[in-house]
């Protein structure tokens, strides 16, 4: 059974959401990458563990959400998981982040405990390039729009067989949907946050997923925040990019239905 929700955040910013499975079943909670909308995580869903209550979400400035002016703040983008979370009645659910979706776990995990007792987090890391980075990025699309943005970035998200195959478009058509205030906000959202002394004092069972071709988040970089969190686990995915859930979503479904079994939650 899938329900659509719309739930208003802190700011009074209405945000989307999608849950999908039974209302008793053990919670899983995705927060989605930059650029993406909830349905990032459509290709996992026919893997996953059968009974699992599924929450998907659009940030704000992404997908059905509003887009409100910017620029956002992750406290923001915290705060509207937060609320998310609050309205669906989530407490000890595993939260899935992939790359700023990451972040927000992150952020989520030390701010509400309660509601955050294992964490997958995909392609992320505790700090993401830097402010000239994601300024450079910002003027790109505002001055340019989405399109212009998208063939780059698209190299930088996926491997290179999944790039050069007929599969790659309609992503790479998500992208360019996305609203260009959204995305810059979100941008500047990640430009401020470092997370390393937070996520170092968190005590969860966490697992880190990297792709071997990503070039947003490279390996290493995934790793040196994993690492942050005593008795982590990490899975490196081969000839994947940034999104290894839409290049190989068997073995990204996997490995956290893996993780659901070690850690108690199915």
């Amino acid at each position: 059974m899938t329900t659509e929700h719309r739930i208003t955040s802190r700011d009074g910013v209405c945000l989307h959401a999608q849950v999908d499975g039974p209302d008793d079943g053990p919670v899983l909670v995705f927060a989605n990458s930059l650029g993406t909308n909830l349905h990032l995580w459509g290709p996992i869903l026919p893997y996953l563990t059968q009974g699992l209550r599924i929450i998907r979400y659009d940030k704000r400035g992404h997908g059905k959400s509003d887009v409100p002016d910017g620029p956002y703040t992750m406290g923001q983008l915290i705060s509207d998981a937060e609320a998310v979370c609050d309205a669906l009645n989530v407490r000890d659910a595993m939260f899935v982040g992939l790359s700023v979706g990451g972040m927000i776990g992150q952020g989520l995990a030390v701010k509400r405990p309660e509601i955050i007792r294992a964490m997958v987090l995909s392609n992320t890391a505790a700090k993401i390039g830097n402010p000239k980075f994601w300024q450079d990025r910002i003027e790109v699309v505002t001055t340019s729009g989405m399109a212009k943005a998208a063939d780059p970035i698209m190299q930088r998200w996926f491997g290179k067989a999944f790039y050069e195959s007929p599969a790659m478009p309609p992503w790479q058509a998500m992208f360019e949907a996305t609203p260009v205030a959204g995305y810059a906000g979100v941008c500047a959202a990640i430009a401020g946050t470092d997370f390393y002394t937070p996520t170092s004092g968190l005590r969860i069972p966490l697992l880190g997923i990297a792709g071997s071709e990503d070039g947003s988040t490279p390996p290493d970089l995934v790793r040196e925040t994993i690492d942050l969190v005593p008795g982590s686990q990490f899975a490196l995915m081969r000839k994947v990019g940034h999104l290894p859930c839409v290049e190989a979503p068997e073995v990204f479904a996997g490995h956290i239905n893996e993780f659901l079994t070690a850690t108690g939650h199915v």
